[in-house]
């Protein structure tokens, strides 16, 4: 009886070849909308995570500011200066502290023969580069053996290297630093982001060598990486620890400033967790005005076989078998649809390849565009909203189909 009524279906779509064929292409046009729009969500989800990991991972930014509560008889507007006491004793305090290193920024002229170019100059503890995911891209970064020598070697950003150096290689040339000479000991990898920070214009030379370009006594910033995943943990022990030793509210936000990389991670996440479940519900939306569509047909295919339904069950077909002989018809329309959905998103994909996000605002920034991939987590979840679009596109007509009354259907004209 199965057989017979899937060889029946069948023989019905091929009799109704061209109405078949326009509701499989309305199908077909709602599930490549809801891969594509999946796979531009995940696309842009992709490019925002790897923004982020150029910053570096568990990672928390300290930067001085001025009290804004009264605290411990102290008035509010006091400033809050950084020293190497404050990172001894956050090393002492905060027990899940990996790696801790401070900063001190000015802002200086950077010349090689002819040429010169602004750049922000910092002295750093070499784990600066490991906490904030520095590469070298050329030649090394600066480590321990040139902090204890005082030695007078700098790593340059990708750009500033391009402005001095143009295409010629930097490794090993001397470069004048507001007047001193530094030895060049590697370029960073560019990163992506706002040209206007100008991290790709900055220079790095050991904190114990900074102190020949300016004051290194107070810092400007202290950055740390800590291990686990309890980022608000480490926050409020790091705002505690500074508190007691500056004598501030830990709940005055701007006596110091915490940059909190992964807490804006999770913020994002949210962002694009939401962005992606709105895609998809517009994509639902497309297929479903295909599931209308094949509902509709499958109600104009009811209609037009009543007497072939009043027939089956005269020969003792039952309810369930009409049921599953209509609703098979609209699946096998669906699952039609459905395939060439998906070869037509991969078509469009493959077409379109890479839509702009950060090389707008950055310049050889296509490592975090939108990359259209359609990925095999992609492919399952459209699946399964197209199952339940045909399930329920076919339901309704093929529930009407099994409720006919088989003395009625046969006298139907």
């Amino acid at each position: 009886m199965t057989r017979d009524l899937l060889d029946q279906a069948y023989s019905s779509l091929k009799h109704n070849r061209r109405r078949s064929a326009l509701t499989m292409l309305g199908m077909a046009w709602g599930i490549a909308t809801v891969v594509i729009l999946l796979a531009y969500g995940a696309g842009f989800e992709r490019a925002i995570m790897y923004f982020f990991s150029q910053f570096g991972a568990n990672m928390i930014g300290v930067f001085p500011g001025r009290t804004s509560l009264q605290a411990g008889g102290a008035k509010a507007g006091a400033q809050v200066r950084l020293t190497a006491d404050d990172m001894d004793a956050l090393k002492n305090e905060v027990p899940l502290i990996r790696r801790i290193s401070a900063f001190v920024d000015k802002p200086s002229t950077v010349a090689h023969d002819e040429r010169s170019a602004a750049s922000t100059v910092s002295g750093v503890d070499p784990v600066f580069q490991e906490i904030r995911n520095m590469n070298a891209e050329d030649g090394r970064l600066l480590n321990e053996e040139d902090q204890l020598q005082h030695a007078q070697f700098v790593v340059i950003g990708h750009q500033l290297k391009q402005k001095l150096f143009s295409g010629q290689p930097a490794v090993g040339e001397t470069v004048r630093i507001n007047g001193i000479p530094f030895t060049v000991a590697g370029v960073l990898r560019r990163k992506v982001g706002d040209d206007d920070q100008n991290e790709n214009m900055r220079a790095l030379v050991p904190m114990s060598t900074m102190s020949a370009l300016t004051d290194i006594r107070y810092f400007d910033g202290i950055f740390l990486e800590y291990e686990g995943p309890n980022n608000e943990k480490v926050e409020k022990a790091v705002r505690q620890s500074l508190a007691t030793h500056h004598n501030f509210d830990p709940k005055d936000k701007r006596a110091v400033q915490i940059w909190n990389l992964m807490q804006d991670i999770s913020e994002f996440s949210v962002v694009t967790t939401g962005i992606k479940i709105l895609l998809a519900f517009i994509g639902t939306l497309t297929l479903g005005i295909g599931g209308i569509g094949l509902m509709n047909i499958m109600l104009v295919s009811v209609t037009q076989r009543t007497r072939e339904i009043g027939v089956e069950k005269a020969l003792g077909a039952r309810k369930r078998h009409i049921l599953f002989q209509f609703l098979s018809e609209a699946l096998a329309i669906t699952f039609a649809g459905g395939v060439a959905g998906v070869l037509l998103a991969y078509i469009v994909s493959w077409t379109v390849g890479t839509l702009t996000l950060f090389s707008a605002f950055s310049t050889d920034a296509g490592e975090a565009d939108i990359h259209l991939r359609i990925e095999p987590s992609t492919l399952i979840v459209a699946t399964m909203i197209l199952i339940v679009v045909g399930i329920v596109s076919g339901m309704l007509p093929a529930i009407k189909a099994a409720r006919m009354n088989p003395i009625e259907a046969l006298r139907y004209e």
